[in-house]
């Protein structure tokens, strides 16, 4: 009895193998290891007992993932039970390649199960010739299943990232360093070239952004008048700087330009100052960003300085499951390195040393301060990584603690338990947790509503379209018939219109001489009854000449087709 099977996961489906000697490959390793690269060897240790083939990619992605996370899929536990041998003084033995998997099977099947060892060998062996041992699968179809399971599994693994909104807080927040230091190296080049014609506005003006505006404004200093007071006056928001421009322009040591360098010196500035409102923009959308991503952490020390923490922690998740230790010299790992080096002190603070608490803390306080804010910067990250509803509740109120911390290092109030803090905040954020949901649910019916409307919208418009081609084909079919019937038709109509037109005038004429008769007012009783045997004598006469108008139409198109007939018939003699 075979006392070894394995289990292999393959990109086509399960398979289970059934392995010869145990005992025997077990005491020669080293041999099993070169007769793992010969298939007729290999072939007479492992026999394939049963294999369970994915029916779709979407059911190979979903068992892939189960076994990946360590969880025993519905179609591996049939697959077993079915084809594994029970009963029997010893219990079959399953060999795994992952340690996780062979735990939730022996959890779930309560097997007996072995991994490493010689069960690695044989796996790399059914790696290696699984497309030979398996009847029916090529090594082409293998590898067209591996390419395809591949991408998909890679594809959802992505999609699912737990860590995918950090990534554009870290994209932010290093381009706006790297935006820093590029305008600041932009606006210290446009101060020396734009030095050589105006070298007095450099000790006027020390913003670099308001410097490379003026030099895009003023040009030439030979062109300034007073009529450019107010322009220079609206850059520089001070009038005192304005006319000292001025002054120092009639006054220059500079060397006089020419128009072309003017020009090149005027562009370079216009992209400095663009930058520089580039800058603004994404600063404002990484504070947008870190509202929504990290809103506890960004509300207790800022957002940049919390964008800092997460770009070189690598993610808001590697960041919360940090200690507050590392927390606090996070960015200053030279010092901390060079101080173990040398028995040295340790550094007290890495990027947190730019809130603004340690910096506003005594002396003998900032390695106190920044071990606490470390210890909120902590809970504030976990908060925001395993929250459901994103608020900044918890931030403020942590930010408070830290402030009532500073107020007691340096006038010695004590400040409020970190329980009932937390009592406070728990309640609040409950109920903005609510009310954000309140908000979801209303945008959500919001836009149930507008695509039912947008829905019903089609329908209609598809039933018009439906419609309107119906009356064109029923048009169309009333005209063929019309021409088929032709003639037929066309007097019935005729007789119908005619009999219609003289019932019409008889009445038209009872109703005119009745109005006669109440005209009159005298003897009414005598000329009714007249008027009523003239109608009923005019009545005979009016169907008389209607009945010989319809003969005389009735006649006409047989007349016509006799014609027709005739002609016809001279035709063909």
């Amino acid at each position: 009895m075979v006392l070894l099977h394995v289990l292999f996961e393959h990109a086509a489906g399960y398979a289970l193998f059934a392995v010869k000697e145990v005992e025997e490959i077990g005491m020669l390793l080293p041999q099993v290891e070169q007769s793992v690269l010969n298939v007729g060897k290999f072939n007479s240790v492992v026999k394939l007992a049963a294999f369970f083939p994915f029916k779709s990619a979407q059911a190979a992605l979903e068992n892939i993932n189960a076994v990946s996370e360590g969880v025993v899929h519905a179609d591996l536990k049939l697959f077993l039970e079915t084809n594994l041998p029970s009963g029997g003084k010893k219990k079959a033995v399953l060999g795994v390649a992952d340690g996780k998997i062979g735990a939730a099977l022996q959890e779930e099947l309560e097997l007996s199960i072995q991994t490493g060892g010689v069960v690695a060998e044989i796996l790399r062996g059914v790696r290696l010739h699984f497309h030979s041992l398996v009847k029916g699968l090529t090594a082409q179809a293998a590898s067209k299943a591996q390419l395809g399971l591949g991408h998909s599994y890679s594809r959802a693994k992505v999609k699912f990232n737990v860590n995918r909104a950090d990534n554009m807080i870290i994209q932010s927040i290093a381009l706006l360093d790297q935006l820093d230091k590029d305008i600041n190296t932009f606006s210290m080049r446009v101060r020396e070239w734009y030095g050589y014609h105006f070298p007095e506005l450099i000790k006027i003006i020390s913003d670099n952004l308001t410097y490379c505006k003026l030099a895009k404004l003023i040009g030439n200093r030979k062109e300034l008048s007073e009529e450019s007071l107010e322009a220079l006056e609206e850059v520089t928001m001070d009038s005192a700087k304005a006319q000292a421009i001025l002054e120092a322009s009639r006054s220059s040591m500079g060397m006089d330009i020419s128009p072309i360098d003017l020009i090149n010196i005027e562009s370079f500035s216009r992209r400095v100052v663009s930058l520089t409102a580039y800058r603004e923009e994404l600063q404002e959308y990484l504070r947008s960003k870190m509202g929504q991503v990290a809103p506890n952490l960004a509300a207790l020390i800022g957002e940049v300085v919390g964008a800092r923490l997460i770009s070189h922690a690598g993610s808001l998740t590697n960041l919360a499951k940090y200690p507050a230790s590392t927390v606090q010299i996070l960015g200053a790992e030279k010092a901390l390195f060079r101080a173990l080096k040398t028995r040295g002190n340790t550094p007290k603070y890495g990027l947190i040393f730019h809130s603004t608490f340690i910096g506003r803390a005594a002396a003998k306080n900032k390695g106190r301060i920044s071990r606490y804010l470390a210890n909120k910067c902590t809970l504030a990250s976990r908060i925001d990584c395993f929250s459901e509803v994103p608020t900044s509740v918890f931030g403020d109120k942590l930010r408070d603690q830290v402030e009532e911390r500073l107020s007691f290092y340096e006038t010695g109030e004590i400040p409020r338990k970190n329980l009932d803090v937390m009592k406070e905040a728990v309640a609040e954020a409950g109920e903005a947790a609510a009310e954000i949901k309140r908000k979801l649910e209303k945008k959500e019916r919001r836009k149930r509503k507008h695509e039912k409307r947008r829905l019903e919208a089609l329908s209609t418009a598809d039933g018009e379209e439906e419609e309107e081609v119906k009356v064109k084909k029923l048009k169309t079919n009333g005209d063929a018939e019309a021409q088929e019937n032709g003639e037929t038709e066309a007097t019935v109509v005729k007789k119908k219109k005619k009999k219609k037109a003289a019932a019409e005038d008889v009445e038209v004429k009872q109703e005119e001489e009745e109005e006669e008769v109440l005209t009159n007012g005298v003897d009414e009783t005598v000329p009714a009854k007249k008027k009523k045997r003239k109608i009923e004598a005019v009545e005979p006469e009016i169907k008389q000449e209607v009945e010989v108008k319809e003969e005389a139409e009735a006649q006409e198109p047989e007349q016509s087709e006799k014609k027709k007939k005739k002609k016809k018939k001279t035709e063909d003699e």
